[in-house]
């Protein structure tokens, strides 16, 4: 015979009622614990003892402050439409944050056609207005895979990941985020799978040719995780790929909402350690049944243990930027987005109680 729950509150919070599969007995037991908790909590008639006091509210908290700096990537202003590139560093700057993360296209402002002194003036610009450059992004490393099955567009893709380097110098920052290769892009048209031991080499080539490059700028060639891209997909073959060039120039951007459907970057960055030069903050809630693009979230909205990545990131030294990386600029009040992002950063590395 089964005994009596030794307590009438239902258990992970189950609301008694239709399905609920409590019996008439527990049913009781719940309305009587409801009530006399509500009864509780009313005021006491004059002359009653006082009820018992209720418990202080927690108050969420870093456990210390962190050294490590604030910066947000260009794409989640809504640059170009609405915003200049000077707009975007003046809200980023008024926001609170370090550093800015910009976006090399293949046109525009800050692109292949823009010159030397064009890159130059966007660098100065940034310093003026009070903001650091924390790296160079691109979406190019997509469409022009240096491990694509066409030589042509391999050979576009090592050309332009070139030019990114030298743009990068002259923006006077040293971080470029890499993406040395893909098995598979499945956010581009007909993209053509690519064996995972071609990819593998052809993406140890084209790094090799990208390094006399970058040594000679004084620019670290930061590979990137992905998701759904079929390459180093664990930390493990993360480290024997950076490891394999032996230069200080070739290190680790790491991203961590790219590993978030299967996988915890708080696991990850005590493998990748010293290797991590640069990051990417990206929300993830595992509660999802989907992993694209559009189902990145804001800050803290989601299942990441930030706490947990933020002691992991301080417990291997890690002082540099933390950039939030986020595709979708709100469609309205875009500057809401800037600001929240922001304050949650604060909340993570202790400036806020």
């Amino acid at each position: 015979m089964s005994q009596e729950p030794s307590s009438p509150v239902p258990p992970h919070g189950a609301i008694p009622g239709a399905g609920s599969g409590l019996g008439r007995r527990e049913l009781l037991a719940w309305s009587a614990g409801l009530g006399a908790a509500w009864m509780a909590g009313k005021a006491a008639p004059a002359g009653a003892a006082e009820p018992v006091s209720k418990p202080r509210r927690r108050v969420w908290k870093a456990p210390k402050k962190y050294v490590m700096k604030k910066s947000i990537n260009l794409w989640a202003f809504p640059y170009p439409d609405e915003m200049s590139l000077d707009d975007c560093f003046r809200l980023a700057k008024d926001a609170g944050y370090d550093g800015i993360e910009i976006n090399f296209d293949l046109e525009g402002p800050f692109s292949a056609e823009s010159s030397d002194d064009d890159i130059r003036r966007i660098g100065q610009s940034a310093r003026d207005i009070g903001i650091e450059i924390s790296g160079v992004c691109s979406f190019l490393f997509w469409p022009y895979s240096m491990s694509s099955n066409d030589p042509k567009v391999r050979a576009r893709g090592i050309e332009l990941a070139r030019r990114m380097i030298q743009a990068a110098a002259l923006l006077e920052t040293d971080n470029l985020l890499v993406v040395p290769g893909a098995v598979y892009a499945p956010w581009i048209e007909n993209f053509d799978p690519v064996p995972n031991d071609v990819c593998d080499r052809r993406a140890r080539q084209a790094v090799r040719e990208l390094l006399p490059v970058a040594e000679q700028a004084g620019v670290s060639i930061n590979i990137e995780n992905i998701f759904l891209n079929g390459f180093l997909f664990s930390p493990q073959e993360m480290n024997a790929f950076v490891d394999s060039f032996q230069s200080k120039f070739v290190n680790v951007h790491f991203d961590t909402g790219n590993i978030m459907e299967y996988q915890f970057p708080e696991h990850w960055i005590p493998i990748l350690g010293k290797r991590i030069k640069n990051i990417h903050f990206k929300e993830w809630d595992k509660r999802t049944h989907e992993f694209n693009l559009h189902t990145f979230r804001t800050l803290l909205d989601g299942t990441t243990n930030w706490p947990a990545v933020i002691d992991g990131l301080d417990r291997i030294g890690y002082g540099g930027y933390l950039t939030f990386e986020y595709f979708h600029p709100f469609q309205h009040y875009p500057e809401a987005l800037i600001y929240q992002s922001s304050d949650a950063l604060d909340w993570m590395l202790g400036r806020k109680v």
